[in-house]
């Protein structure tokens, strides 16, 4: 930007720098947005070098964050000026504040046109960066032709021809169907040709984006880029100012071998000797440095060279020199290249004949898992699993084992997963198997999902040798002081079905078993006492002849629980109390459990289909049947059932059960998938309605019916409903003969979500999506379940995060296919820099068959994700409350227009938010005082005081008035809790919800509160 001359720009940068706060800053800001506003008006009196100067400032203005909502078509009017300095300023300004689809691009496109194929190169520079910076649809309908003879030109000079590239790779990005580029095979190849790095260069990154949609046009460029990566990596042919830190354009050669990967292989034999000459040299000639940014750079083009070589399968020479390149990179300090190395190792997992190989740095990837850095720990922890076989599957297992009690939490779930799936797999006998899930379920109780016990309990029962042993080491968790519950349930489903097995024990009599079982009885949820309740029973059946002492004690128990207001727990107490008295018929109905139908784990089916994309699910697949134990496999070719009916308490009369039947009842599973439940075979065979939840059984995301919050208020910017938000969440991008609909109200569930930290977020015929979320303070842990509902894959799959400005987003990598019956996991991490009520959007797309769909989902990282309700004494709140005086940090209003609702359902609206009611602060009985802490990176942890003063004799109006620490946190505050006043929200029911009010306006409210809320009389008021 070229300052000399223009004094009042300088001066007014210089105000700007000079403002003490914020406040100072606006009042400038808007006093110079006045003044360029009255300047504009006038234009005629202009000279194009003030217009110039003020364009200049709005540019400044607007990245100070300011909106800059006029001015526009003067910007747009410099293009057209003949000088440099003044169109320069036009292109600059009209790229930053236009976006593509602003009106006022259209009067531009002549101008933009005339100078791309004009004679002036530093103008057709401008105006493919502007084409470039935009790329907006009519720039590529209008514009496409015209870049691509320039880049093809050869009077053009390699400056020119290099932003032809790049401008041209934007618009083909963009619109894919709108840039013409049938028969550029040769003209890329040719391309390719050139010898100016820069132009070469540009052109790679155009050749990568067409390749990854069509290779098959594009083989003729296959020698060249052999060639290139011959000129760079083996000639060294690269002039001096392209070499950096001693490395041939890194970029280019990277750039280069992520085309090469499109192809699915290289047919000719000499152009394949020469790449793999060359792949050779990089593999040998890359080591780590102290210099970091000659690391960054060399091992940038390495680890490409990696994955070329996975993608071309090499010869096992090749991929053995690899897999021992990065042994050595995992022992080295600097954490980007373990994690690198980790990484890479991991998807060398996928070529069987290394993994021998890859079996001599065990050692080193165990101690990976006590690295500092958890990026890095689970990637070692995702090698070890890919890595397990039956040859080191103790060693490996017991090592998760040990690191369980000191991983962090945020792993625990992941890791007892895995070391529960390796020990099923590969485990070298059953009572080893036993023993782990039991440490697992010890040591990590509240990380283990009902699947991991439902999978135990099924071995046992179906191995009579087991049983003795398995009651034993039950009996043994028993005697600690304090142990899970999932333990509890395990031991006592164990006991009460094999116990007397170990009648001549010490310590084993029933008296002593039951003892000590209903020691636990206290300590346990309501879940838990049905078990407990039908062990009693067994306990009972296997002590002949019974034990008066015993008996008397159990049924007191029963007498107990008969008036329970649980119903399961009331049934199966009043139905054992009396069976039990009826002597032999006990032991007739609680006979011994039979055989649990031989069928695939859900835990194996979660790791084989669920995670198939992964690179180590990948490597386990190639190797399933040639190394699993046989004694843990089993299959099931049965149909699926709805399980639902038979677990509704209180249905089912345990007298007529089955054994079957009754199994299913004692284990009170409930899990679609889980690996204990048991199916009337009378039932209907319906498909499980909930393919989510289906595949991911305990960590299913949807809650049992009446278990999220009652109250789901409508959000601000929530201003679709019913069908007409269906519509618009769903984009179908081609034509279809049949439009693809959500089978879900997809505004519900996005209210639902705001409300609750998982659920389904959108569902139609072929894919489910679900969130499950996780909030602390400013940071938020969100993962994405993308479920394939159908038995053929989804592919094309595409997910791009559109965050609003206040939050940092990263998701993780989607996989761009989706297999069959399977559900990927995609983790997204969300930092809240600021206060702001704005929403981020999914853009997700995905094709299956002839379908394209296109869903844009708002994502609920909304503002109550980052509050925490804080309760606040009298002895806190007044000095806070009385040292924010008046705006902007207190800010009060009138509001009009709110849903009418008792006092204590509005209280329970803030609960719901987030927001803790303080009762007793207020001495008025139709007043409600609130406080919570805000979090983002901006304000760190600020408290947020609320006061809501309502009129009993109008229920629709009530005043506010809202305080903090924060001008912009308060306003948002208050904007937010007026609009789950003020809208109404619509009910699920509803098969066509009406759409919400608009948002009143504030200068329609009046300016003060109604006199039935405001009372003078009232303590608190003076002080509020």
């Amino acid at each position: 930007m070229a300052l000399s001359g223009m004094r009042g720009l300088s001066v007014f940068i210089s105000d700007i720098r000079n403002c003490q706060n914020k406040e100072q800053e606006r009042l400038r800001v808007d006093k110079e947005l006045g003044n360029i506003r009255t300047r504009f008006k006038n234009e005629k009196g202009l000279t194009p070098y003030e217009k110039k100067k003020y364009v200049w400032k709005m540019l400044y203005i607007h990245m100070l964050g300011y909106d800059v909502d006029f001015g526009h078509m003067e910007a747009v009017s410099l293009i057209s000026a003949p000088k440099y300095p003044e169109k320069q300023v036009g292109y600059i300004v009209t790229s930053c504040l236009l976006n593509e689809n602003h009106d006022f691009l259209r009067l531009a496109i002549n101008t933009v046109r005339n100078d791309i194929i004009g004679r002036n190169e530093t103008f057709q520079c401008l105006a493919l960066t502007l084409v470039g910076n935009i790329g907006g649809r009519e720039f590529a309908e209008s514009l496409a032709p015209d870049v691509q003879k320039l880049l093809i030109s050869s009077s053009c000079r390699p400056l020119v021809r290099k932003k032809a590239a790049l401008c041209l790779l934007r618009l083909y990005r963009k619109n894919p169907d709108v840039v013409n580029v049938d028969g550029w095979s040769d003209r890329m190849a040719q391309l390719l040709d050139e010898r100016d790095l820069g132009v070469l260069t540009s052109s790679m990154s155009l050749l990568v984006a067409l390749v990854s949609n069509n290779h098959e046009a594009y083989w003729s460029c296959l020698p060249k880029c052999v060639k290139t990566l011959e000129r760079l990596a083996k000639n060294q042919d690269v002039p001096q100012e392209y070499t950096y830190y001693g490395i041939p354009s890194p970029w280019l050669q990277v750039k280069t071998m992520r085309a090469l990967q499109y192809f699915p292989t290289v047919e000719d034999p000499n152009t394949r000797r020469s790449l793999f000459e060359v792949l050779q040299r990089i593999l040998m000639g890359t080591d780590v440095v102290k210099n970091v940014n000659k690391n960054n750079a060399s091992h940038a083009v390495l680890f490409e060279a990696l994955a070329l070589v996975m993608h071309l399968d090499a010869e096992k020479e090749m991929m053995s020199q690899c897999v021992a390149l990065l042994g050595k990179f995992i022992s080295v300090r600097e954490p980007n290249i373990r994690y690198l190395g980790l990484e890479n190792m991991t998807r060398m997992l996928m070529v069987t004949d290394v993994q021998d190989i890859i079996k001599r740095h065990q050692a080193q990837i165990i101690t990976s898992l006590k690295d500092p850095d958890i990026s890095i720990r689970r990637r070692a922890l995702d090698l070890l699993y890919g890595m397990c076989d039956v040859s080191n599957a103790k060693d490996i297992v017991e090592e998760l084992l040990q690191y369980l009690s000191t991983a962090d939490f945020a792993m625990r779930e992941e890791l007892s997963l895995k070391a529960a799936i390796l020990a099923e797999k590969f485990a070298p006998d059953l009572s080893w198997y036993v023993d782990v899930i039991l440490q697992l379920i010890d040591k990590a109780g509240d990380f283990v999902s009902d699947d991991i016990w439902f999978r135990v309990v099924q071995f046992v029962t179906n191995n009579e040798d087991l049983q003795p042993y398995a009651a034993l080491k039950a009996r043994e968790y028993l005697d600690k002081h304090a142990i899970h519950e999932t333990m509890v349930k395990v031991s006592a489903y164990i006991l009460g079905e094999y116990g007397h097995l170990l009648a001549r024990r010490p310590g084993c009599s029933p008296k002593e078993i039951f003892s000590i079982i209903h020691e636990k009885l206290p300590t346990v949820s309501t879940s838990t006492i049905p078990i407990l309740l039908s062990t009693y029973a067994k306990i009972l059946m296997h002590t002949q002849p019974p034990d008066k002492e015993l008996q008397s004690q159990i049924w007191a128990i029963f007498s107990k629980y008969e008036s329970c207001i649980d119903a399961e727990i009331q049934q199966r107490a009043v139905e054992y109390h009396a069976l039990s008295m009826k002597g032999a018929t006990l032991m007739d109905i609680l006979s011994e459990m039979p055989k649990f139908p031989e069928r695939q784990s859900s835990l194996i089916r979660k790791a084989e289909d669920a995670e198939a994309d992964t690179a180590e699910q990948s490597a386990i697949k190639l190797r399933a049947q040639q190394q699993a134990s046989n004694a843990l496999m089993v299959t099931d070719q049965r149909p699926a059932y709805d399980t639902q009916a038979v677990n509704q308490p209180g249905l089912v009369k345990l007298p007529s059960m089955s054994n079957v039947e009754r199994s299913n009842a004692e284990q009170g599973a409930t899990h679609a998938n889980g690996a204990l439940t048991v199916i009337d075979p009378q039932l209907p065979s319906t498909p499980s309605p909930d393919l989510l939840g289906d595949l991911l059984g305990p960590l299913a995301i949807e809650g049992p019916p009446g278990t999220g919050p009652q109250i789901e208020p409508r959000l601000a910017s929530d201003l679709e409903s019913g069908a007409n938000a269906d519509a618009l969440a769903i984009a179908p991008v081609e034509e279809q003969t049949q439009t693809i609909q959500p089978i879900c109200n997809i505004a519900e569930r996005f209210r639902a979500l705001c409300m609750k930290d998982s659920g389904v977020l959108y569902e139609d015929p072929y894919i489910q999506i679900g969130i499950k979320a996780e909030w602390r303070a400013h940071h938020g842990r969100l993962v994405l379940f993308l479920g394939n509902k159908n038995t053929a894959p989804l592919s094309s799959v595409q997910a791009l995060i559109l965050p609003p400005s206040h939050l940092n987003m990263e998701l993780s990598l989607v996989p761009e296919t989706i297999p069959p019956r399977a559900q990927v996991q995609c983790p997204l991490e969300v930092l809240n820099l600021k206060p702001s009520r704005d929403l981020a959007v999914l853009d997700f797309s995905y094709k299956f068959g002839t379908h394209v769909v296109d869903a844009k989902l708002r994502l609920p990282a909304v503002f109550n994700k980052f509050l925490q309700p804080i309760t606040v004494s009298a002895e806190e709140f007044f000095p806070q409350w009385r040292s924010l005086s008046g705006p902007p940090l207190k800010l009060q209003e009138v509001v009009r227009g709110v849903r009418p609702m008792p006092l204590s359902e509005m209280a329970n609206l803030f609960i719901s938010l987030r927001l803790m009611v303080c009762p007793g602060l207020d001495p008025n009985t139709n007043n409600l005082v609130a406080s919570t802490t805000f979090y983002s990176e901006g304000t760190r942890a600020m408290l947020c005081l609320v006061r809501i003063e309502t009129d009993p004799a109008d229920r629709t109006q009530l005043r506010m008035t809202v305080a903090s620490g924060d001008p912009t946190l308060t306003f948002e505050l208050k904007e937010f809790i007026k609009e789950q006043l003020v809208y109404i929200p619509v009910p699920s029911t509803a098969p066509n919800p009406v759409p919400p009010p608009n948002p009143i306006s504030p200068q329609a409210l009046p300016t003060s509160p109604p006199t039935a809320v405001s009372d003078p009389g009232a303590l608190l008021a003076g002080l509020l």
